[in-house]
């Protein structure tokens, strides 16, 4: 240390050398120094170089100058806090010089100083009093200087403070507004511009007080509108204030818009341009609070988007070329307007922007905009000002994106209809647009032709096919973009970019008449030296190739002649190795393609092009693309020869399934797949084993796709080749068979292993028998079923079972002889429980394929079964007795039906074996039985115990669908019945016709579940609680058919979120009161219905009402807390800025739940429960903290500074950071 403040002295002697450089050098290793984090400077030190430095401030050398000001920034953190007071004061001073580069240089140091200091939450007072010593001096100099300079520097350093530190100058807030508010009638715009910035700042941080009397002051000033000058001033403010704050803003509307519409129509463009930047401001900030007030700044936008009073748009071009000098002449004349001063150009910009805003937030308004707003939008293309243009382009496509239909899960089988009307009436306006851009695209501006082929664009991936009829006047300027030797490279790539766009989104043959035109041009760009034009060229190449001979339909279209020029551009670039990665794998993508669709074409050309491929596959940067390409290549109909490059090519490939990378390895297996299908004649045994030998390897639970697909492979191996895989069926089979016996398998792999097993089996050279693999799959849980509980997974029970019935299925002379087995071992004393579970299972399997022997043995079996102690074995046999029905339901449906009738203590298991066999029957197989079960069903409708109910619910649900015109009336009727039971049992019934894919009887429900809905509000508490699980249903599987009824149901759906005290009761237990809430189960339902409506009908949700009761939630029980906590994080990603206006509110049940402590005398559980609820919360403050301006609220910045002088909340905090950094980078690694 000693040797540090040694060389720090030298450093400072050095400075007050005359030598400039000796100067410059000595400051350069000094701020060298203070980066090091282990320097420690002593008190005298730290004065000696605080002085040094200051007084290095007013060198006469800038360079020294400017090292010294950078030193001030690591120093902050080294000297204490007086130290620091001093340099502030001094740099404060300064800043009020006379000398103008002593001033600038101030006024940088003081700005570096607030960036350094430390957050005021990190538990330093020295923030604070070095913001309140700056602070002082900053108003003051605002106040009373007459130098502009100098308040416009200080102004600057205001607004850093405000915006970094703003919490902590609190009480000092309200003298910043008394020294701002006179400059925003400064006689110098840059001053008021500067005050403006400033207050934007202020009014994140200020307190609601200080915040009314701003707005207040700026509408009495707006009202007394002294000067125009002053007036715009005004409203740039309020624009400023709400874009910074508008959560703050919205509440003082009312009063302000009507104010800024009067001001429209004064005959000042300026000032209506700041009117527009306003209601811009507005629309995107407070969109609540300005809805009542929208088509009146629809109606000024579209009167004034059309403004330009300089200029006469009505003359035809030619007519215009004639009568220019005539026109010049006249405007010359015209003493309010000249060209020189015409400002409207800012007003229509102003309009278009604000019409951009309204159209990206109000989707609601959709059929509105196009009928009002998209047709003057059209007439407004021909604009003369080109960033007016462009804005009108972006509002348009704004508007195009918001019609884009949305692409998800939820919409592609259940589209609303009355999202189609917006689309067509684009369609109808189609024409329109294009008679109004067609021109355009061939005039030089650039900027022009690019807004009109990203109009295009969004145009043709939004309705797909509508430019087939415009392709004659759209294909000539499409081809002067590319052939333009002026074009810039960007012009170029939209262009390209657009024709791939229009290639993939209309019909072939189309484009056929104009190919002679088109191809040349990109031909070209192929060869284009930049390669960003040739990547991009290749793709619309790639398609041109699928245009040219479309293999999915018959085409007459001759495209030899065209492949003369296509196909040695491509070849051109396929064989450069010195090329970019990017083109590289477009090339051999594109080659790929034009193998795939006119290999036949090639002739000569074709294996020196698979050579290529061959050499490409080597490579380590290009092997994936080209596995890919060779998977495109033998797959195509047109039966390419690829026998010239087998031969090398499968030991490359089958090496390939040895390597970490995942994508390679999936793209090698459906390479192979393919390869082994189409060209198996040309495969030799040692190829092949080659292959057979790496795949054991990769048939493993840990990763189940690259599995399935494996087993693919084998599958098409068995098939083709079935003397190879006898050879090694050993290992692979044991492999398949510990995958059977995992509890991870999933559906996709085990269906790949019930078809292979099923092509092993009846393999002529197979290695093992039927019988043998039946054993082998079935040992393990003999082996292990001593112990109990099974030892083996439950779902491993099912996967085995569906393996046994497939290879019954494929060797039907082994079917009797193993159903005989399985019933011996269920029928049997001595097994265990697992053996047994196992043969009831497999009996299911192989019963719901075909009708099993010895029925009046099976059915007296399951039936003893349901007296077993053990629920599994009663559970199996009753998914046995509903399986096994499928296959036989002439003999096992009325069979049940009497026994439902007449056992009285087995019908829960007996409904769930009906349920069972509703489920799977076909459903005109169940016809003739309709009538019967459905009497049935109705009398257990009444059943006292609820799980019976659910069943027989589930029961009726799936017998609606068999018939739902003749049974979904009965269960309406039914509605009407006295019972709470009967109604509850229909309104769950109903639940389960909603499926997630298209049904019969999706057109009746829409019909009628108007009345099921109305349950909502029946009397009867457990009946309101089913009907929110249906309506929960609906809207996660079919939003379309609640969608249009949402205005009705939601009071509902919102009255059950509430606490109803006549619920909670107390219950006396021994010597204590514990108190119960009947209704929890009813909110609880609720707010999950609430959550599931943010995803599927969010549009239609009044998303303030909403938030109002995720406030009450807050504050509710535990379950509800936890419930609430993941809606208020989805709600911040998805509506960041209406949680910003409530934030206040949040904050407060948040804070309250995270300091809640618990008893001391507690159970465990209630510990567990509190930190489960603590994280939860942390969860949503973190989610609320990622909303841009959250932490500005003074609310959030006290929450925050509370949470990290807490080390338990701030530890709490940290991980539940990290775990969503971590969560996030997953995702991203998924997605690529």
């Amino acid at each position: 240390m000693a040797g540090g403040s040694y060389h720090i002295s030298s450093l400072l002697e050095k400075m007050t050398s005359s030598d400039k450089d000796f100067r410059f050098m000595a400051t350069n290793d000094l701020m060298m120094e203070l980066q090091k984090d282990s320097i420690k400077l002593d008190e005298d030190s730290e004065k000696k170089v605080v002085k040094m430095l200051l007084k290095l401030l007013e060198d006469k050398n800038g360079e020294v100058q400017n090292l010294a000001v950078k030193c001030l920034g690591p120093l902050v953190g080294k000297v204490k806090e007086y130290q620091v007071e001093t340099m502030v004061d001094t740099l404060c001073t300064n800043m009020l010089s006379d000398k103008e580069q002593l001033r600038d240089i101030s006024s940088i140091g003081l700005k570096t100083v607030i960036a350094e200091l430390p957050p005021a939450a990190a538990g330093s007072s020295m923030t604070a009093n070095v913001c309140k010593k700056i602070t002082a001096q900053l108003t003051g100099a605002i106040g009373k200087q007459e130098d502009v300079s100098v308040q416009l520097e200080a102004l600057d350093i205001l607004s850093d403070m405000l915006s970094r530190l703003g919490g902590t100058l609190c009480s000092f807030h309200s003298s910043i507004l008394s020294c701002l508010l006179p400059q925003l009638t400064s006689p110098r715009l840059a001053v008021r511009k500067r005050a403006i910035i400033a207050l934007g700042h202020l009014v994140l941080t200020c307190s609601g007080n200080i915040f009314s009397e701003l707005t207040e002051h700026l509408l009495a000033e707006l009202k007394r509108n002294e000067s125009t000058s002053t007036t715009r001033t005004y409203i740039q403010c309020v624009a400023g204030i709400s874009r910074q704050a508008g959560h703050r803003i919205g509440e003082h509307l009312e009063k302000i818009v009507p104010l800024i519409v009067q001001y429209c129509s004064v005959e000042d463009d300026e000032l209506r341009e700041f009117c527009f930047q306003a209601f811009e401001s507005f629309v995107s900030r407070c969109p609540k609070e300005i809805d009542p007030h929208i088509p009146t700044v629809m109606g000024l936008c579209l009167k004034y988007i059309t403004f330009d009073p300089n200029y006469n748009y009505d003359n035809e071009e030619e007519e215009m070329m004639e009568t220019e000098n005539e026109k010049d002449e006249e405007q010359g004349s015209d003493d309010e307007y000249s060209d020189d001063d015409d400002v409207s150009w800012k007003v229509r910009r102003a309009a278009a922007k604000c019409l951009e805003a309204m159209v990206s937030s109000r989707h609601d308004l959709l059929q509105d905009f196009y009928r009002i707003l998209s047709p003057v939008l059209i007439s407004r293309f021909k604009e003369r000002e080109e960033n007016v243009k462009a804005d009108i382009f972006s509002t348009y496509i704004s508007l195009l994106k918001q019609t884009l239909p949305t692409q998800s899960w939820l919409h592609t089988a259940d589209a609303s209809g009355k999202d189609e009307v917006p689309l067509r009436m684009l369609q109808d306006q189609v024409p329109k647009i294009v008679k109004a851009l067609h021109k355009q695209l061939r005039e030089k501006s650039i900027k022009s032709r690019q807004g009109c082929f990203s109009l295009l664009t969004e145009l043709a991936n939004v309705l797909p096919g509508c430019l087939a009829e415009h392709l004659p006047v759209l294909i000539p300027g499409i081809v002067f973009s590319l052939a333009d030797k002026s074009s810039s490279s960007n012009m170029r790539i939209d262009t390209l970019a657009f024709l791939h766009v229009l290639l993939c989104t209309h019909q072939p043959e189309v484009f056929h008449p104009h190919m002679a035109s088109l191809l040349p041009p990109v031909v070209t760009c192929i060869g284009d030296p930049f390669y960003k034009i040739t990547s991009e060229a290749l793709l619309v190449a790639q398609q041109l190739v699928k245009v040219l001979r479309p293999l999915d339909k018959p085409c007459m279209f001759d495209a030899k002649p065209y492949m003369r020029d296509l196909f040695p551009a491509t070849l051109k670039r396929l064989q450069a190795a010195d090329i970019d990665q990017e083109v590289k794998e477009r090339a051999i993508s594109c080659m790929a393609y034009t193998i795939h669709h006119l290999g036949d074409h090639l002739s000569t050309h074709l294996q020196p092009t698979l050579q290529i491929f061959l050499e490409r596959l080597r490579n380590e940067i290009t092997r994936l693309t080209t596995v890919k390409a060779l998977t495109l290549i033998a797959a195509s109909p047109l039966h390419i020869d690829l026998r010239p490059i087998l031969g090398e090519g499968f030991p490359i490939l089958a090496s390939f399934l040895r390597k970490n990378q995942r994508a390679l390895r999936l793209s090698t297996l459906t390479a192979l797949d393919v390869l082994v299908r189409n060209y198996s004649d040309s495969l030799k045994p040692v190829m092949l084993e080659a292959v057979l030998a790496e795949l054991p390897a990769l048939i493993t639970e840990s990763d189940m796709h690259v599995s399935q697909v494996a087993i693919l492979l084998l599958t098409t191996l068995a098939k083709v080749c079935p003397s190879c895989l006898s050879k090694a069926s050993g290992p692979i089979l044991a492999e398949i068979f510990q995958l059977v016996h995992s509890p991870l398998l999933q559906a996709g792999a085990l269906g790949a292993i019930t078809d292979l097993l099923q092509v092993l089996v009846v393999a002529p050279a197979a290695a093992a028998g039927c019988a043998e693999l039946l054993r082998q799959l079935t040992e393990p849980i003999h082996r292990c079923g001593a112990a109990e509980p099974p030892a083996a997974h439950r779902q491993t029970f099912h996967a085995v079972a569906k393996c046994v019935a497939a290879l019954c299925a494929a060797c039907p002379r082994e079917a009797p002889g193993a159903v005989s087995r399985f019933l011996q071992d269920a029928r049997s004393p001595g097994r265990s429980s697992a053996v047994r579970v196992l043969a009831f299972l497999c009996l299911a399997e192989l019963g719901r394929g075909a009708s099993l022997d010895e029925q009046g043995e099976l059915q007296a079996v399951l039936l003893e079964a349901f007296a077993s102690p053990s629920e599994e074995e009663k559970s199996a046999a009753s998914y046995a007795l509903g399986s096994i029905g499928v296959g036989s339901l002439q003999q096992f449906l009325p069979f049940l039906l009497r026994e439902i009738g007449s056992q009285p203590r087995r019908q829960y298991l007996l409904l769930t074996s009906l349920r069972e066999l509703l489920g799977a029957c076909p459903p005109a197989a169940l016809g003739p039985y309709v009538e019967d079960v459905w009497a049935l069903l109705f009398r257990h409708c009444e059943c006292a115990e609820e799980g019976t109910r659910s069943v027989v619910a589930e029961c009726l649900g799936r017998l609606t669908l068999v018939n739902p015109a003749l049974l979904l009336p009965r269960l309406q009727e039914q509605l009407a019945s006295g019972s709470p039971h009967t109604r509850s049992t229909i309104v769950t019934a109903v639940k389960f016709t909603i499926t997630d894919q298209p049904q019969p009887i999706d057109a009746l429900l829409k019909g009628c579940i108007g009345d099921f809905l109305k349950t909502l509000q029946d009397p009867d508490l457990n009946v309101r609680r089913v009907a929110l699980a249906m309506f929960n249903s609906a809207a996660h599987n079919k939003p379309s058919l609640i969608r249009e009824l949402l205005g009705s149901a939601l009071p509902s759906l919102y009255a059950e979120t509430r606490v109803r005290r006549e619920l909670i009761r107390e219950v006396e237990m021994g010597p204590f009161k514990h108190t119960v809430d009947d209704g929890l189960d009813v909110r609880k339902a609720a707010f999950e219905c609430m959550y599931t409506l943010l995803d599927s009908c969010l549009d239609r949700l009044d998303i303030y009402q909403y938030l109002d009761h995720v406030e009450d939630g807050l504050k509710d029980h535990y379950d509800i807390q936890m419930l609430t906590f993941i809606l208020l994080a989805r709600l911040a990603a998805l509506r960041p800025q209406a949680v910003l206006q409530r934030l206040e509110r949040l904050i407060d049940p948040l804070q309250a739940t995270c300091s809640t402590k618990v008893k001391a005398g507690s159970v465990k559980q209630e510990f567990e429960k509190q930190d489960e609820l603590k994280r939860s919360a942390m969860r949503a403050v973190a989610a609320l903290l990622t909303i841009p301006e959250a932490e500005k609220s003074p609310a959030m910045a006290e929450f925050s500074s509370q949470i990290r002088a807490s080390p338990e909340m701030a530890s709490l905090f940290e991980s539940i950071q990290k775990d969503s950094t971590t969560l996030s980078s997953a995702e991203s690694m998924d997605m690529n």
